[in-house]
């Protein structure tokens, strides 16, 4: 594959996105900070028990946003309601193609009058804004700061996450006062050792935190103030691996693969988006059609973000899906006994099973992973890993809803079938592990009252 050429023009070469995606040469997606600092296991239950500090300054773009028409781009792209979205606010972004099918999210940061700062962790979503921007007759104009992979120098911003029980108290330490009264998702602004520091309000795997986030040249000096605030609240600064798993717990599926492989209304996208950004597609499920890959932001749990009270694309579509989702989000807690035999198979067997990564399993950018119940295609799981804190494989599915019970026993089918030509995947052999439908969100604060607690509320609960 050409380095320049386009997604457009690989889809001819090849003739079937299922085969470009499966056999993609693209590089295993890790995160470009250290992986671990400790060891993940500690790592991971930093969260739940102490406070867990996370960079994450590099595995990101950014893609700000500027001019008098700034809002109008995401408004018109965006399945969210921008009615009452003001500065000092940020959302989860969600966009859908024409046809009401996902393309991606990201944090969309409403910084200023006139600027926004759209911050993606995958590439198709941010090219999709990027484009439009590009394209479209808006008044905007645009600057990107690729991750750290794909960028050469520093980034622009530090971003480091402070999450945990004891979140709240490392922050009072940092600023020398009570954290001020902030809604969830809302920004405030506070000051660092006398350097000025935004802080968005946020939240992963159900624990109370705040996302802090100012100029490059700043962040050693802010980070090196964190690290001494939390040293005797139990702080544990995390690596890669254990970040990772995070979104297992809290119930957010991180890679869906992008609704951007058919249909001519974005055969224009695909000819300007470079092939070489398009990722891998691996995993037990196989489907002739791209299509039965795309999802909708009902099927991934995105019903409460779609919002009719403006035009954008993928209206109609998802206007003649509402209330008809077939398909809900769950947690699947693997068997232990059947996640066992995968590794013992790695020493008995030729060929053993595919092998388990652990702490995140996932070994294509989108991971497809068949969910049968008595032999029958009932739905995918998307996610898979081990959580420490809870001593458990779990993976985040779309499942039937007829399926969706807690308790349910179904199967995951684990590895390919064919092996596909990805560097990742190793000659091995399909094997079925049994797993039980759980809630998604898997943690219980997550499911509860956490977003709607005042700050104060949190900091009593930590």
């Amino acid at each position: 594959m050409a380095s320049d050429e386009s997604l457009e023009d690989a889809l001819r070469r090849v003739g079937d996105p299922v085969r470009l995606l499966r056999d993609a040469m693209a590089r295993p997606y890790t995160f470009p900070v250290t992986p671990e600092f400790s060891n993940w296991r500690s790592e991971q239950r930093a969260w739940l028990e102490t406070c867990v500090l996370f960079d994450q300054s590099h595995h990101m773009a950014d893609l700000f946003v500027r001019g008098p028409d700034a809002v109008r781009v995401f408004a018109d792209l965006g399945v969210n309601s921008f009615e009452r979205f003001r500065p000092g606010m940020a959302k989860q972004f969600v966009a859908t193609n024409p046809d009401g099918f996902v393309i991606g999210d990201g944090i969309l940061f409403y910084l200023d009058e006139e600027e926004l700062d759209f911050v993606g962790a995958h590439p198709a979503i941010v090219d999709w804004v990027h484009y439009h921007c590009e394209t479209g007759q808006y008044r905007v104009s645009v600057e990107r700061d690729e991750n750290s992979y794909d960028r050469e120098g520093p980034p622009m911003l530090y971003r480091y996450e402070l999450q945990g029980p004891r979140a709240l108290a490392v922050v009072e330490r940092l600023i020398g006062g009570p954290v001020p009264e902030v809604p969830f998702f809302h920004l405030t602004q506070l000051r660092i050792g006398g350097r000025p520091v935004r802080a968005l309000r946020h939240g992963m795997a159900g624990q109370p935190g705040f996302e802090l986030f100012g100029p490059w040249a700043e962040g050693e000096e802010v980070l090196a103030r964190i690290l001494e605030a939390g040293s005797d609240l139990g702080l544990v600064r995390a690596g890669a691996r254990a970040y990772s798993s995070a979104n297992l717990e809290s119930g957010w599926v991180p890679s869906p693969l992008p609704a951007i492989f058919t249909g001519e209304e974005l055969r224009p996208f695909r000819e300007w988006r470079r092939a070489a950004r398009m990722g891998s597609l691996g995993g037990s499920f196989l489907a002739e059609r791209i299509e039965d890959y795309y999802l909708t932001p009902f099927d991934l749990g995105y019903g409460r973000l779609v919002a009719f009270d403006h035009e954008f694309v993928g209206r109609r579509a998802l206007e003649g899906l509402q209330g008809q989702a077939a398909r809900e989000k769950v947690t699947l807690v693997w068997d232990p006994d059947d996640v066992a035999a995968v590794f013992r198979s790695q020493m008995e067997d030729d060929p053993p099973a595919k092998y388990l990564e652990w702490p995140k399993s996932r070994y294509a950018l989108f991971q497809y992973d068949d969910v049968r119940l008595e032999g029958r295609h009932v739905g995918v799981s998307l996610d898979c890993g081990y959580v420490a804190s809870v001593r458990a494989m779990l993976s985040l599915a779309v499942v039937d809803r007829e399926v969706a019970r807690p308790g349910q026993e179904v199967e995951v089918l684990w590895g390919e079938e064919p092996n596909s030509a990805k560097p990742q995947v190793e000659p091995h052999r399909q094997v079925r592990i049994r797993a039980r439908v759980a809630p998604a969100p898997y943690s219980e604060v997550a499911r509860g009252a956490y977003r709607s607690a005042s700050t104060s509320e949190l900091r009593r609960a930590g």
